[in-house]
């Protein structure tokens, strides 16, 4: 996808792949024209709805975004609930961002279905929710929203420029202009120059717009049992580091920012559903690294269930969204849709 393996075969399989984008686009885009054009319908469900989406696939943030938007209205009183697919859960469990949601606000209900207009009428039948805020939900058009925020990951805005499957953009970049808001996550990992150059790209499909560049700033360390602990737990100690997330290369800089030195690191796919024998084959490959501890993103430790492996200590890295510009803004349109 990312053009970077060169050879025969390389460039085979991206002809092949960008066939099949060709036709995954057009699809996209005549669903798309269909919500335009009326002939499909987006439904209102008789609260303010705020909807925090993605132009590509895998992690860009919208988890802390979520987090950071329901807790601004829960301090305002508002009763919020978050709704979302549950893309990941099995058994009729919670996936992992909504067990990691339970945990930071246990007092914003989560309903999870792959209809979202149903779950948001439960969640208004169920908790009087006055405003629901719709996680992952930009390409969801069935359910009307007042305000659509889309992340764009500074590492990889635009998906190698290509649509699934020969690129990770969920739908074409000209999707964009239905955005409200597009909030650049990760800023700090790009230089001046680079933002510069995806901002011009958002100007050109959305320019009216509003902008926000965000970091994702490492808070505490988290136990398994929700103990908090200071991240100067783990400076300059040698630690073992895996996740199972979309974006794993934004868990690697977060651990450079804690100042540990990562002795080790292993990826799992997104939504990874961890084992015991998963635990088994961490603590086997962790045994001769010489760490003090093991280290996981908290969307990883809500899975996991357990305080140590092979005898140390696990500890989640607990992120909050900090605004480096742009946040007035949101407040601003978050303010209209307070109960009057």
């Amino acid at each position: 996808m990312s053009g970077r393996r060169h050879g025969a075969g390389a460039t085979a399989l991206r002809g092949v792949l960008r066939v099949a984008e060709c036709f995954y686009a057009a699809a996209v885009r005549w669903r798309n024209r269909r919500y335009d054009r009326g002939a499909a319908v987006a439904h209102r469900v008789g609260v303010h709805v705020v909807s925090v989406g993605n132009l590509t696939l895998g992690g860009t943030g919208k988890t802390p975004l979520v987090e950071w938007i329901a807790g601004w209205f829960r301090t305002r009183g508002v009763r919020v609930a978050v709704v979302s697919r549950g893309y990941g859960a099995e058994d009729g469990e919670e996936n992992d961002e909504a067990r990691e949601l339970r945990r930071l606000l246990p007092d914003v209900p989560h309903v999870q279905d792959a209809d979202r207009v149903a779950a948001a009428q439960e969640a208004i039948r169920a908790f009087q929710a006055e405003l629901v805020v719709l996680d992952d939900g930009f390409q969801h058009r069935r359910i009307a929203r007042d305000l659509d925020i889309v992340l764009l990951d500074a590492l990889e805005p635009f998906g190698f420029g290509h649509v699934f499957p020969r690129g990770t953009l969920r739908e074409p970049v000209e999707g964009l202009r239905r955005a409200d808001i597009v909030v650049l996550s990760r800023a700090d990992l790009i230089n001046p120059s680079n933002r510069a150059k995806v901002w011009r790209v958002v100007a050109c499909h959305a320019p009216s717009a509003l902008r926000a560049e965000t970091i994702h700033a490492p808070r505490e360390l988290i136990a398994a049992d929700g103990q908090g602990l200071p991240l100067e737990t783990i400076r300059g100690q040698r630690v073992a580091a895996f996740c199972g997330i979309g974006n794993p290369a934004g868990f690697w800089h977060t651990l450079e920012t804690c100042g540990c030195l990562v002795a080790g690191f292993r990826e799992f796919p997104d939504h990874h559903r961890f084992t015991s024998k998963d635990v088994d084959l961490l603590a086997e490959w962790s045994h001769g690294l010489g760490v003090s501890a093991m280290v996981c993103t908290c969307k990883d430790l809500v899975k996991l269930r357990t305080e140590r492996i092979a005898g140390r200590p696990l500890w989640g890295i607990r992120i909050e969204m900090e605004f480096k510009t742009g946040q007035e803004l949101l407040e601003s349109r978050l303010e209209s849709m307070l109960p009057k």
